[in-house]
């Protein structure tokens, strides 16, 4: 994979960049906050291709609005910004008490920088130019924790599913199931024993420019329920959805 760096002459394999609004196989929503228009819209496609919901700001004052107004599972977040520092950024963030793992970006390879962005609660650090195949690792590394995971395999009541593959199980029986279910069920056992409503579910799977389907969620519970066991996936009326115990 090609390195994401500022230079004029850096573009993405034009070949390998799909249209964002015909994927269905969304897994989770991402915040990046990058100035840089080649970097932030190099980020951007790459992590369309790998499934996320992306909505993506260039400055700290469209950041705080994103982050009063959406829910995220991860953020990607410069240091340096036109009005501001991503380090403001992510004091206020922490400051608020949200946990939304992080990972910052900088084009400084300084100590120093690590060590603050760490101690102000980042999670990860990527010093400019990176590969967005490390990249991608280090989210799908950041979910994993932020999980309480070590192994990248979700295993709940006998269905296992593999994030890098999109494998799923059943009993060690292969399951062919669709991209919306695939990424439903993701969200679902990531929040293992949690009831998560419609609403949380729906604000995980879209972007904003993406049209949110009125009847997706029930609809694909529905055929998951036929392909993993009606038990599996718990409705608790008027409240929301749950898999497994905490």
């Amino acid at each position: 994979m090609p390195y994401i760096e500022s230079h004029d002459y850096f573009f993405f394999e034009r070949n390998l960049i799909k249209c964002l609004s015909g994927k269905e196989n969304i897994i989770m929503r991402v915040l990046v906050i990058e100035d840089d228009k080649i970097i932030g819209d190099g980020i951007v496609q790459g992590l369309g291709l790998e499934d996320y919901a992306v909505d993506w700001v260039e400055d700290v004052e469209s950041a705080e609005t994103a982050l009063d107004t959406n829910e995220y599972g991860l953020i990607v977040l410069d240091i340096g910004l036109p009005d501001g520092s991503g380090f403001q950024v992510l004091k206020n963030l922490r400051s608020a008490g949200k946990d939304i793992p992080v990972l910052m970006l900088t084009a400084y390879d300084d100590l120093s920088f690590k060590v603050k962005g760490l101690d102000s609660g980042a999670d990860d650090y990527l010093i400019k130019p990176f590969k967005l195949e490390e990249l991608l690792a280090r989210l799908r590394a950041l979910r994993r924790r932020a999980g309480g995971r070590a192994t990248p395999i979700l295993d709940v009541d006998g269905v296992t599913l593999d994030p890098a593959t999109k494998k799923v199980a059943k009993d060690g029986e292969g399951v062919s199931i669709g991209p919306k279910e695939f990424a439903i069920l993701q969200i679902l056992m990531e929040n293992k024993g949690k009831v998560l409503t419609k609403a949380q579910i729906e604000d995980r799977l879209y972007g904003w420019d993406m049209e949110i389907e009125s009847n997706t969620v029930e609809v694909h519970i529905h055929g998951l329920r036929k392909k993993l066991g009606k038990d599996f996936i718990e409705t608790l009326r008027h409240v929301g959805y749950r898999v497994g115990s905490e």
